[in-house]
């Protein structure tokens, strides 16, 4: 029974899906966007999400608490100067998820998972015009 779980195991035991989430994540900020299954982008985004915000401020603990769950040191330099330098006044929705149609071998369906631009960050305010 799967009541109020609040998120997709994945088929998976925790180990292993927290491995396959580390592994999705550092792919995703190397490449700026991956192709894979929907469920995976789904549960990729919330953790991506949660990296950017953490790394828009660049401290010694965000960078800690950033190093726990992406280990490669370039990645994580890479999530701190360049990615998350962009979306310093988003206040989130850092990724997008397009999906692309079914696997050929089993007909799961795919999507890509991919950073937004940064400079579509919020609807231009409108200005008063006075009358």
């Amino acid at each position: 029974m799967n009541n109020k779980t609040g998120f997709n195991r994945l088929g998976r035991n925790a180990s292993h899906r927290r491995a396959l989430l580390k592994n999705l994540a550092t792919s995703l900020i190397k490449h700026g966007q991956i192709e894979t299954t929907q469920a995976k982008a789904k549960e990729l985004r919330s953790v991506v999400e949660k990296l950017v915000t953490r790394a828009r401020v660049d401290s010694v603990h965000n960078r800690r608490v950033v190093a726990k769950f992406i280990t490669d040191k370039e990645v994580a330099k890479k999530l701190f100067t360049e990615v998350a330098v962009q979306y310093v006044g988003r206040p989130g929705g850092y990724t997008r998820i397009v999906k692309t149609g079914q696997r050929r071998g089993d007909a799961s369906p795919m999507a890509i998972i991919a950073f937004v631009e940064p400079n579509s960050s919020a609807p231009a305010k409108k200005e008063a015009t006075v009358s």
